[in-house]
């Protein structure tokens, strides 16, 4: 997630997320917490067209991973950034039961198709296609009526 992102489920400005880090950064190894890099910063912003982040950052956010996050309430002692840590390591643990989930459904299908070979390609096919993630429909251009 984005420093961005998180000063505002903390309820703290993003300067003072980055500065409570960085006043604690033994606490951030590189597999916890990183800085965008300049191309990465700049595809961001490119995504970006109407800036929900209050207008033009020098400053490069910082991403954190699932780890970094959890050190956040070590760094971020209130009780809102307590609770919103709980919430966010709820949704990473239900992320990866999915995740698992999903895979173990491939691996059984893959398990099944060899053993039946071309018996069943169809049906195969057809719960590999259900099983997918959804395709993003294309955007529309022009204006919304």
């Amino acid at each position: 997630m984005l420093s961005t992102h998180l000063a505002e489920v903390y309820g703290v400005e993003p300067r003072a997320l980055v500065q409570a880090v960085k006043r604690n950064v033994e606490r951030f190894p590189e597999d916890f917490m990183f800085q965008l890099d300049e191309r990465e910063f700049a595809i961001l912003k490119s995504q970006i067209v109407i800036s929900s982040w209050g207008g033009f950052r020098r400053a490069r956010p910082y991403a954190f991973t699932q780890e970094g996050v959890a050190m956040l309430s070590d760094v971020l002692s209130s009780p809102r950034a307590i609770q919103a840590n709980i919430a966010i390591m709820r949704a990473f643990v239900r992320l990866r039961e999915m995740l698992a989930a999903h895979k173990g459904l491939a691996r059984r299908l893959d398990a099944l198709e060899k053993r039946y070979d071309s018996q069943f390609k169809t049906v195969f096919d057809a719960i590999r296609e259900l099983t997918a993630p959804p395709k993003e429909p294309p955007r529309k251009i022009g204006f919304r009526p």
